[in-house]
């Protein structure tokens, strides 16, 4: 029998190190909504959680992950030691996350690993306020990114980064959906003055980025003045939008889709600065994965998922957004449309229908380099 076979033979089994559990959205969209593409490909697959869902709540509530943070590292480190057992370690962003490169580089030697990205983590380091910590740690990431068999980027902006740290091989797999959880809305009237039945303008995310809302806060507070609408914030928790009609929506797993797909439009307004141009879109997939058409800030990512008068629009200024979101509000057979496009582009390019067998090849043929 020959080695190519024996490959074909061989049921690996791959370690997943992941950032936090599933109420982390980078985790469970980078990692674990992949785990039934490799079990169905018959590898076996162990994850290990560095947060849990515990501690990401504490940081949540209280700024900071809490006492439990010491016995996660421990855990981590214990899990590292067994790596051998493994043909691939896959990881999501850093497997020690503020430890000396040199540590997490000895504990990862002897199996090859595979580094997931989908936000600009490096500049936590590089961009730190502190000196001594961009000394220390400035490129930090990027030695951790040269010795990895294999970088999978969100963008092209974190696919870069990889390559000029010096990655021998990058690819760009984009944060997608799953179609078979999200369904296209069903179009129907909107009939005011009804409140339950205003047009809604959706976002999505958590309390630590919920601030983004406050870069639209004065167009939401114009908006408001000319078009009656509900803004519905999903998973953000409190946010001070005076004048603006707001609705605060628990996310949950289960829920996060019915939520969505009860809105009109989707918005993600952005900063446009370089950790920013790390970012993957998410939300304005999850949006389309509705069918719902989109506003979004025309920054990094956002412009390549946009397409401008096609399944949204991108909006540079406080008059672009005001006018985006006062033309799609009042236009039912526009967002019909534009919400059609979107759902088109997701099934096309944005699914785990499409990435999935891809992200399966890609660590398959990592594992099949460390035989001989």
């Amino acid at each position: 029998m020959d080695t190519q076979s024996i490959h074909q033979l061989k049921k690996f089994k791959f370690l997943v190190l992941t950032k936090y559990g599933h109420l982390g959205a980078s985790s469970r969209m980078r990692s674990f909504q992949y785990l039934p593409d490799f079990e169905q490909s018959d590898i076996q697959v162990t994850a290990q959680t560095l947060l849990s869902d515990d501690a990401l709540r504490a940081r949540y509530k209280n700024g900071r992950y809490g006492v439990s943070i010491l016995s996660s590292y421990l855990l981590r480190l214990r899990t590292l030691l067994t790596r051998k057992q493994f043909d691939l370690v896959w990881i999501e962003k850093e497997a020690l996350p503020w430890w000396p490169l040199w540590l997490e580089l000895a504990l990862l030697s002897g199996v090859p690993y595979v580094l997931d990205y989908d936000d600009a983590v490096f500049h936590n380091y590089d961009q730190h306020i502190n000196p001594v910590v961009r000394f220390i740690f400035g490129r930090r990431l990027d030695g951790l990114m040269a010795q990895a068999a294999l970088v999978v980027a969100g963008n092209n902006y974190l696919a870069q980064r990889a390559r000029d740290a010096g990655a021998p091989w990058v690819e760009i797999v984009p944060t997608v959906i799953n179609l078979a959880r999200y369904t296209p809305q069903v179009p129907r009237p909107i009939e005011p003055p009804i409140f339950d039945a205003l047009p809604r303008v959706v976002w999505i995310g958590s309390p630590s980025t919920v601030s983004y809302l406050q870069l639209i806060r004065e167009p939401l507070q114009e908006l408001a003045t000319r078009v009656p609408f509900l803004l519905r914030v999903i998973g953000g928790g409190p946010i001070d939008l005076p004048g603006v009609n707001v609705e605060m929506v628990s996310w949950s797993e289960a829920t996060e889709v019915k939520s969505i797909s009860a809105c009109q439009v989707g918005v993600m307004p952005l900063l446009d600065t370089r950790w920013e141009r790390g970012k993957c879109g998410y939300k304005l997939i999850q949006y389309m994965g509705c069918g719902l058409p989109v506003v979004a800030s025309n920054v990094g990512i956002n412009s390549e998922i946009v397409v401008h008068g096609e399944n949204g629009f991108l909006a540079e200024n406080s008059q672009d957004w005001i006018n985006a979101l006062l033309q799609l509000l009042s236009d039912q057979t526009l967002r019909t449309r534009m919400g059609l496009k979107g759902r088109e582009y997701v099934e096309k390019k944005y699914c785990t229908q499409k990435t999935g067998p891809r992200l399966v090849d890609l660590l398959r043929r990592v594992a099949r380099g460390n035989l001989s």
